[in-house]
Protein backbone atom coordinates (compact mmCIF):
# COMPACT_ATOMS: atom_id res chain seq x y z
CA UNK A 1 0.00 0.00 0.00
CA UNK A 2 1.48 3.30 -0.54
CA UNK A 3 -0.44 5.76 2.46
CA UNK A 4 0.39 9.09 3.05
CA UNK A 5 3.19 9.33 5.90
CA UNK A 6 1.70 12.26 8.10
CA UNK A 7 -1.77 10.08 8.32
CA UNK A 8 0.22 7.08 9.28
CA UNK A 9 1.89 8.71 12.24
CA UNK A 10 -1.93 10.59 13.00
CA UNK A 11 -3.20 7.06 13.34
CA UNK A 12 -3.71 6.80 17.30
CA UNK A 13 -5.30 10.09 17.22
CA UNK A 14 -7.61 8.86 14.55
CA UNK A 15 -8.51 5.67 16.93
CA UNK A 16 -8.88 8.02 19.71
CA UNK A 17 -11.52 10.06 18.08
CA UNK A 18 -13.56 7.00 16.44
CA UNK A 19 -13.22 5.45 19.69
CA UNK A 20 -14.55 8.30 21.52
CA UNK A 21 -17.00 8.14 19.07
CA UNK A 22 -17.94 4.58 19.45
CA UNK A 23 -18.62 5.29 23.10
CA UNK A 24 -20.88 8.30 22.40
CA UNK A 25 -23.44 7.06 19.31
CA UNK A 26 -26.30 9.38 18.77
CA UNK A 27 -29.31 8.01 16.71
CA UNK A 28 -30.44 10.21 13.75
CA UNK A 29 -30.90 14.12 13.82
CA UNK A 30 -29.74 14.10 17.41
CA UNK A 31 -25.82 14.02 16.90
CA UNK A 32 -24.99 17.38 18.63
CA UNK A 33 -22.07 16.15 20.35
CA UNK A 34 -20.80 14.16 17.22
CA UNK A 35 -21.30 17.40 15.42
CA UNK A 36 -19.78 19.75 18.24
CA UNK A 37 -16.30 17.06 18.25
CA UNK A 38 -15.95 17.24 14.29
CA UNK A 39 -16.78 21.09 14.19
CA UNK A 40 -14.18 21.35 16.69
CA UNK A 41 -11.70 19.24 15.37
CA UNK A 42 -12.22 21.47 11.90
CA UNK A 43 -11.83 24.84 13.29
CA UNK A 44 -8.49 23.18 15.40
CA UNK A 45 -7.23 22.80 12.01
CA UNK A 46 -7.55 25.96 10.75
CA UNK A 47 -10.92 24.97 8.38
CA UNK A 48 -13.91 27.06 7.96
CA UNK A 49 -17.00 25.33 9.36
CA UNK A 50 -20.68 25.46 7.95
CA UNK A 51 -23.10 23.35 10.31
CA UNK A 52 -27.15 23.49 10.31
CA UNK A 53 -27.54 21.61 6.61
CA UNK A 54 -29.76 19.06 7.54
CA UNK A 55 -30.46 20.45 11.15
CA UNK A 56 -27.31 18.73 12.56
CA UNK A 57 -24.92 18.14 9.85
CA UNK A 58 -21.08 19.50 9.08
CA UNK A 59 -19.37 21.13 6.13
CA UNK A 60 -15.93 21.77 6.60
CA UNK A 61 -14.59 23.87 3.54
CA UNK A 62 -11.13 23.89 2.59
CA UNK A 63 -10.09 26.16 -0.51
CA UNK A 64 -6.35 26.52 -2.18
CA UNK A 65 -5.72 28.02 -5.50
CA UNK A 66 -7.92 29.69 -7.85
CA UNK A 67 -9.00 26.87 -10.07
CA UNK A 68 -12.62 26.72 -9.88
CA UNK A 69 -12.92 23.08 -9.61
CA UNK A 70 -14.28 21.70 -6.74
CA UNK A 71 -15.22 17.83 -5.12
CA UNK A 72 -17.16 16.91 -2.00
CA UNK A 73 -16.39 13.94 0.29
CA UNK A 74 -19.25 12.54 2.59
CA UNK A 75 -18.89 10.49 5.90
CA UNK A 76 -22.22 9.71 7.93
CA UNK A 77 -22.19 10.42 11.58
CA UNK A 78 -25.51 8.51 13.43
CA UNK A 79 -25.62 5.57 15.15
CA UNK A 80 -28.46 2.43 15.00
CA UNK A 81 -31.32 1.58 17.62
CA UNK A 82 -30.31 -1.24 18.93
CA UNK A 83 -28.10 -2.22 22.61
CA UNK A 84 -24.33 -3.01 22.01
CA UNK A 85 -23.10 -6.15 23.54
CA UNK A 86 -18.88 -5.85 23.68
CA UNK A 87 -17.46 -4.90 27.09
CA UNK A 88 -15.01 -3.36 25.55
CA UNK A 89 -13.58 -0.24 27.12
CA UNK A 90 -14.60 2.35 24.26
CA UNK A 91 -18.46 0.12 24.40
CA UNK A 92 -21.64 2.71 24.10
CA UNK A 93 -22.38 4.47 27.51
CA UNK A 94 -25.55 4.87 25.94
CA UNK A 95 -28.05 1.73 26.26
CA UNK A 96 -30.09 1.04 23.05
CA UNK A 97 -27.13 2.52 20.86
CA UNK A 98 -24.68 1.80 19.16
CA UNK A 99 -21.99 2.53 16.14
CA UNK A 100 -22.98 -1.14 14.77
CA UNK A 101 -22.61 0.18 11.14
CA UNK A 102 -19.06 1.83 11.22
CA UNK A 103 -20.34 5.62 11.23
CA UNK A 104 -17.96 6.56 13.74
CA UNK A 105 -14.84 4.80 11.40
CA UNK A 106 -15.98 7.00 8.61
CA UNK A 107 -16.10 10.22 10.05
CA UNK A 108 -12.46 9.42 11.77
CA UNK A 109 -11.17 8.51 8.43
CA UNK A 110 -12.70 11.88 6.82
CA UNK A 111 -11.03 14.18 9.72
CA UNK A 112 -7.88 12.31 8.81
CA UNK A 113 -7.90 13.41 5.22
CA UNK A 114 -9.31 16.74 6.72
CA UNK A 115 -6.44 17.61 9.21
CA UNK A 116 -3.59 15.95 6.05
CA UNK A 117 -5.45 18.35 3.43
CA UNK A 118 -5.45 21.14 5.40
CA UNK A 119 -1.83 21.32 6.65
CA UNK A 120 -0.45 20.42 3.22
CA UNK A 121 -3.04 21.87 0.53
CA UNK A 122 -1.64 20.05 -2.52
CA UNK A 123 -4.56 20.96 -4.49
CA UNK A 124 -6.09 23.56 -7.06
CA UNK A 125 -9.43 24.24 -5.92
CA UNK A 126 -12.38 23.54 -3.42
CA UNK A 127 -12.40 20.62 -1.33
CA UNK A 128 -15.89 19.91 0.63
CA UNK A 129 -16.17 17.79 3.47
CA UNK A 130 -19.60 16.75 3.96
CA UNK A 131 -20.28 15.26 7.81
CA UNK A 132 -23.86 14.10 7.04
CA UNK A 133 -26.37 13.06 9.93
CA UNK A 134 -29.44 11.14 9.47
CA UNK A 135 -28.14 8.13 6.60
CA UNK A 136 -30.37 5.00 9.15
CA UNK A 137 -33.21 5.43 7.32
CA UNK A 138 -33.45 9.41 8.32
CA UNK A 139 -32.84 10.36 4.76
CA UNK A 140 -30.25 12.96 5.74
CA UNK A 141 -28.78 13.50 2.39
CA UNK A 142 -32.24 15.15 0.91
CA UNK A 143 -32.64 17.12 4.00
CA UNK A 144 -29.03 18.70 3.38
CA UNK A 145 -29.45 19.20 -0.33
CA UNK A 146 -32.99 20.50 0.93
CA UNK A 147 -31.40 23.22 2.98
CA UNK A 148 -29.03 23.98 0.53
CA UNK A 149 -26.23 22.00 0.03
CA UNK A 150 -25.23 22.34 -3.65
CA UNK A 151 -26.12 25.88 -3.73
CA UNK A 152 -24.15 26.62 -0.44
CA UNK A 153 -21.37 24.19 -1.90
CA UNK A 154 -21.34 23.76 -5.51
CA UNK A 155 -19.00 20.50 -6.11
CA UNK A 156 -18.62 19.25 -9.42
CA UNK A 157 -18.61 15.50 -8.02
CA UNK A 158 -18.93 13.50 -4.37
CA UNK A 159 -17.83 10.89 -3.25
CA UNK A 160 -18.67 8.10 -0.25
CA UNK A 161 -17.17 5.67 1.18
CA UNK A 162 -18.51 2.49 3.75
CA UNK A 163 -16.46 0.27 5.26
CA UNK A 164 -17.57 -3.61 4.45
CA UNK A 165 -17.05 -6.42 6.59
CA UNK A 166 -16.52 -9.98 4.62
CA UNK A 167 -14.21 -7.87 2.06
CA UNK A 168 -10.57 -8.28 3.24
CA UNK A 169 -9.35 -5.00 5.62
CA UNK A 170 -7.77 -2.79 3.32
CA UNK A 171 -9.48 -4.12 -0.20
CA UNK A 172 -11.64 -1.43 -2.08
CA UNK A 173 -14.50 -2.82 -4.11
CA UNK A 174 -17.07 -0.92 -6.38
CA UNK A 175 -18.78 -1.19 -9.43
CA UNK A 176 -20.26 1.02 -12.35
CA UNK A 177 -24.19 1.87 -12.38
CA UNK A 178 -26.17 0.24 -9.33
CA UNK A 179 -24.32 -0.69 -6.67
CA UNK A 180 -27.15 -0.71 -3.49
CA UNK A 181 -30.99 -0.74 -3.90
CA UNK A 182 -33.97 1.12 -3.39
CA UNK A 183 -35.55 0.81 0.00
CA UNK A 184 -39.44 0.79 0.14
CA UNK A 185 -41.94 -0.34 2.92
CA UNK A 186 -45.33 -1.85 2.40
CA UNK A 187 -48.55 -1.98 4.52
CA UNK A 188 -51.76 -3.49 4.12
CA UNK A 189 -54.76 -3.96 6.17
CA UNK A 190 -57.46 -6.96 4.56
CA UNK A 191 -60.52 -6.03 5.82
CA UNK A 192 -63.01 -9.16 6.28
CA UNK A 193 -66.18 -10.16 8.50
CA UNK A 194 -65.20 -11.64 11.94
CA UNK A 195 -66.69 -14.06 13.56
CA UNK A 196 -66.39 -17.65 15.50
CA UNK A 197 -64.08 -20.02 13.98
CA UNK A 198 -66.66 -22.97 13.62
CA UNK A 199 -68.66 -20.76 12.09
CA UNK A 200 -66.18 -19.36 8.65
CA UNK A 201 -69.28 -20.06 6.07
CA UNK A 202 -70.84 -16.89 8.05
CA UNK A 203 -67.38 -14.95 8.01
CA UNK A 204 -65.12 -13.38 5.23
CA UNK A 205 -61.39 -14.27 6.66
CA UNK A 206 -58.92 -11.90 6.10
CA UNK A 207 -56.45 -14.31 7.43
CA UNK A 208 -56.90 -16.83 4.43
CA UNK A 209 -57.02 -13.82 2.36
CA UNK A 210 -53.86 -12.03 3.43
CA UNK A 211 -52.04 -15.73 3.18
CA UNK A 212 -53.21 -15.55 -0.72
CA UNK A 213 -52.17 -11.87 -1.03
CA UNK A 214 -49.01 -13.24 0.55
CA UNK A 215 -48.36 -15.79 -2.10
CA UNK A 216 -49.67 -14.00 -4.70
CA UNK A 217 -47.27 -11.95 -4.56
CA UNK A 218 -44.10 -14.15 -4.94
CA UNK A 219 -45.26 -14.54 -8.70
CA UNK A 220 -44.37 -11.39 -9.39
CA UNK A 221 -40.69 -11.94 -8.78
CA UNK A 222 -40.91 -15.48 -10.66
CA UNK A 223 -42.96 -14.68 -13.49
CA UNK A 224 -43.60 -10.84 -13.74
CA UNK A 225 -39.74 -9.65 -13.03
CA UNK A 226 -37.15 -10.39 -15.45
CA UNK A 227 -34.64 -13.10 -14.82
CA UNK A 228 -31.88 -10.17 -15.41
CA UNK A 229 -33.38 -7.38 -13.35
CA UNK A 230 -32.89 -7.93 -9.39
CA UNK A 231 -35.69 -7.68 -6.73
CA UNK A 232 -36.35 -8.71 -3.36
CA UNK A 233 -40.17 -8.65 -2.03
CA UNK A 234 -39.80 -9.61 1.96
CA UNK A 235 -43.14 -10.07 3.64
CA UNK A 236 -42.25 -9.85 6.90
CA UNK A 237 -45.13 -9.09 9.34
CA UNK A 238 -48.05 -10.55 9.54
CA UNK A 239 -50.73 -10.01 12.64
CA UNK A 240 -54.17 -10.93 12.68
CA UNK A 241 -56.63 -11.83 15.83
CA UNK A 242 -56.52 -12.51 19.01
CA UNK A 243 -58.27 -15.87 20.37
CA UNK A 244 -57.97 -18.81 18.79
CA UNK A 245 -61.65 -19.34 18.17
CA UNK A 246 -62.15 -16.13 16.14
CA UNK A 247 -61.87 -14.98 13.03
CA UNK A 248 -60.35 -11.55 13.01
CA UNK A 249 -62.20 -8.62 11.41
CA UNK A 250 -58.48 -7.53 10.12
CA UNK A 251 -54.85 -8.79 9.13
CA UNK A 252 -52.35 -6.87 8.62
CA UNK A 253 -48.98 -7.24 6.71
CA UNK A 254 -46.10 -5.53 5.77
CA UNK A 255 -42.24 -5.76 4.75
CA UNK A 256 -40.05 -4.33 2.24
CA UNK A 257 -39.29 -3.86 -1.16
CA UNK A 258 -35.65 -4.04 -2.38
CA UNK A 259 -34.75 -3.38 -6.56
CA UNK A 260 -31.76 -1.83 -8.32
CA UNK A 261 -33.96 0.11 -10.90
CA UNK A 262 -36.52 2.88 -10.87
CA UNK A 263 -38.65 0.76 -14.05
CA UNK A 264 -38.95 -2.56 -11.77
CA UNK A 265 -39.91 -0.57 -8.65
CA UNK A 266 -42.81 1.06 -10.25
CA UNK A 267 -43.84 -2.55 -11.73
CA UNK A 268 -43.66 -4.32 -8.40
CA UNK A 269 -45.50 -1.54 -6.73
CA UNK A 270 -48.36 -1.49 -9.25
CA UNK A 271 -48.91 -5.58 -9.30
CA UNK A 272 -48.60 -5.63 -5.33
CA UNK A 273 -51.67 -3.52 -5.29
CA UNK A 274 -53.42 -4.86 -7.93
CA UNK A 275 -53.22 -8.29 -6.87
CA UNK A 276 -53.77 -7.31 -3.46
CA UNK A 277 -57.27 -5.37 -4.53
CA UNK A 278 -58.43 -8.15 -6.75
CA UNK A 279 -57.89 -10.66 -4.51
CA UNK A 280 -59.52 -9.09 -1.73
CA UNK A 281 -62.79 -8.11 -3.77
CA UNK A 282 -62.58 -11.93 -4.70
CA UNK A 283 -63.26 -12.79 -1.49
CA UNK A 284 -66.03 -10.21 -0.76
CA UNK A 285 -63.13 -7.79 1.08
CA UNK A 286 -61.97 -4.88 1.16
CA UNK A 287 -57.97 -3.69 1.67
CA UNK A 288 -55.87 -0.61 2.03
CA UNK A 289 -52.70 -0.82 0.88
CA UNK A 290 -50.12 1.63 1.31
CA UNK A 291 -46.58 1.39 -0.14
CA UNK A 292 -43.55 4.02 0.89
CA UNK A 293 -40.44 4.90 -1.52
CA UNK A 294 -37.79 5.35 0.93
CA UNK A 295 -34.21 6.27 -0.82
CA UNK A 296 -33.70 4.98 -4.57
CA UNK A 297 -31.22 2.90 -5.83
CA UNK A 298 -27.76 4.19 -5.67
CA UNK A 299 -26.28 4.02 -9.16
CA UNK A 300 -22.40 5.28 -9.49
CA UNK A 301 -21.45 7.20 -12.62
CA UNK A 302 -19.66 5.17 -14.60
CA UNK A 303 -16.62 8.07 -15.34
CA UNK A 304 -16.71 9.07 -11.99
CA UNK A 305 -16.26 5.29 -11.02
CA UNK A 306 -13.17 4.52 -13.74
CA UNK A 307 -11.64 7.76 -11.88
CA UNK A 308 -11.85 6.27 -8.25
CA UNK A 309 -10.59 2.94 -9.17
CA UNK A 310 -7.74 4.00 -10.39
CA UNK A 311 -7.18 6.44 -7.29
CA UNK A 312 -7.66 3.31 -5.41
CA UNK A 313 -5.19 0.69 -7.31
CA UNK A 314 -2.19 4.05 -6.61
CA UNK A 315 -3.08 3.54 -3.04
CA UNK A 316 -3.64 0.38 -2.12
CA UNK A 317 -2.84 -1.61 -5.05
CA UNK A 318 -4.52 -3.09 -8.43
CA UNK A 319 -4.52 -6.51 -6.65
CA UNK A 320 -6.90 -4.89 -3.37
CA UNK A 321 -9.10 -3.46 -5.86
CA UNK A 322 -12.53 -4.92 -7.27
CA UNK A 323 -13.87 -2.77 -10.06
CA UNK A 324 -16.72 -5.55 -10.58
CA UNK A 325 -18.42 -6.07 -7.40
CA UNK A 326 -21.92 -7.86 -6.58
CA UNK A 327 -24.23 -4.73 -5.81
CA UNK A 328 -25.86 -5.20 -2.04
CA UNK A 329 -29.43 -4.97 -2.18
CA UNK A 330 -28.86 -3.07 1.20
CA UNK A 331 -30.07 0.85 0.66
CA UNK A 332 -28.13 4.04 1.24
CA UNK A 333 -29.19 7.71 1.05
CA UNK A 334 -26.16 8.66 -0.43
CA UNK A 335 -28.38 7.88 -3.49
CA UNK A 336 -29.83 11.43 -2.92
CA UNK A 337 -26.03 13.32 -3.76
CA UNK A 338 -25.72 10.60 -6.30
CA UNK A 339 -28.81 11.92 -8.22
CA UNK A 340 -28.03 15.69 -8.20
CA UNK A 341 -24.17 15.75 -8.70
CA UNK A 342 -21.89 13.38 -10.76
CA UNK A 343 -19.80 10.73 -8.22
CA UNK A 344 -19.35 7.59 -6.84
CA UNK A 345 -19.70 5.27 -3.53
CA UNK A 346 -17.47 2.64 -2.63
CA UNK A 347 -16.82 -0.42 -0.24
CA UNK A 348 -13.38 -0.19 1.78
CA UNK A 349 -13.31 -4.22 3.42
CA UNK A 350 -13.42 -4.23 7.11
CA UNK A 351 -12.02 -7.89 7.42
CA UNK A 352 -13.87 -10.62 9.25
CA UNK A 353 -13.55 -9.22 12.56
CA UNK A 354 -10.10 -10.46 14.20
CA UNK A 355 -9.20 -7.30 14.43
CA UNK A 356 -11.34 -6.72 17.81
CA UNK A 357 -9.67 -6.50 21.23
CA UNK A 358 -10.93 -8.53 24.09
CA UNK A 359 -14.54 -7.89 25.30
CA UNK A 360 -16.43 -7.96 22.05
CA UNK A 361 -19.41 -10.31 22.15
CA UNK A 362 -19.84 -13.52 20.79
CA UNK A 363 -21.95 -12.70 17.76
CA UNK A 364 -20.16 -12.36 14.02
CA UNK A 365 -18.81 -8.54 13.10
CA UNK A 366 -21.11 -8.01 10.55
CA UNK A 367 -23.36 -4.51 10.06
CA UNK A 368 -25.77 -4.24 12.31
CA UNK A 369 -25.14 -6.99 14.77
CA UNK A 370 -24.46 -6.41 18.51
CA UNK A 371 -20.78 -7.69 18.40
CA UNK A 372 -19.62 -5.27 15.64
CA UNK A 373 -16.79 -3.30 16.09
CA UNK A 374 -15.01 -0.95 13.32
CA UNK A 375 -11.67 -2.14 12.40
CA UNK A 376 -8.72 1.05 13.29
CA UNK A 377 -6.36 -0.40 10.97
CA UNK A 378 -8.42 1.22 7.84
CA UNK A 379 -8.19 4.40 9.54
CA UNK A 380 -5.27 5.45 7.42
CA UNK A 381 -6.49 3.77 4.25
CA UNK A 382 -9.37 5.81 3.88
CA UNK A 383 -7.66 9.03 5.31
CA UNK A 384 -4.83 8.42 2.15
CA UNK A 385 -7.69 7.50 -0.02
CA UNK A 386 -9.33 10.43 0.16
CA UNK A 387 -6.45 12.64 -0.06
CA UNK A 388 -5.19 11.35 -3.17
CA UNK A 389 -8.82 11.31 -4.80
CA UNK A 390 -8.94 15.22 -4.05
CA UNK A 391 -5.25 15.66 -5.41
CA UNK A 392 -5.92 13.87 -8.56
CA UNK A 393 -9.18 15.40 -9.00
CA UNK A 394 -7.37 19.38 -7.81
CA UNK A 395 -4.23 18.70 -9.38
CA UNK A 396 -1.63 21.49 -9.02
CA UNK A 397 -1.11 23.52 -12.40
Amino acid sequence: MKLVDPIIAFQSELQEIRRDLHAHPELCYEEQRTADVVAAKLTEWGIPVIRGLGLTGVVGVIKHGGSGRSIGLRADMDALPMQEVNTFPHASVHPGKMHACGHDGHTAMLLGAAKHLAEHRNFDGTVYLVFQPAEEGGAGAKRMIEDGLFEQCPMDAIYGMHNWPGIPAGHMSVCEGPLMASSNEFYVTVKGKGGHAAQPHKCIDPVMIAVQIAQSWQTIISRRTSPLDTAVLSLTQIQAGTATNVIPDEARMAGTVRTLSWDVLDMLEKQMEQIAVNTAAAFDAEVEFKFRRNYPPLINHPEATRFAVEVMKAVVGADKVDDKTEPSMAAEDFAYFLQARPGCYIFIGNGEGDHRAGGHGLGPCVLHNGSYDFNDNLLPVGASFWVKLVEASLPLA
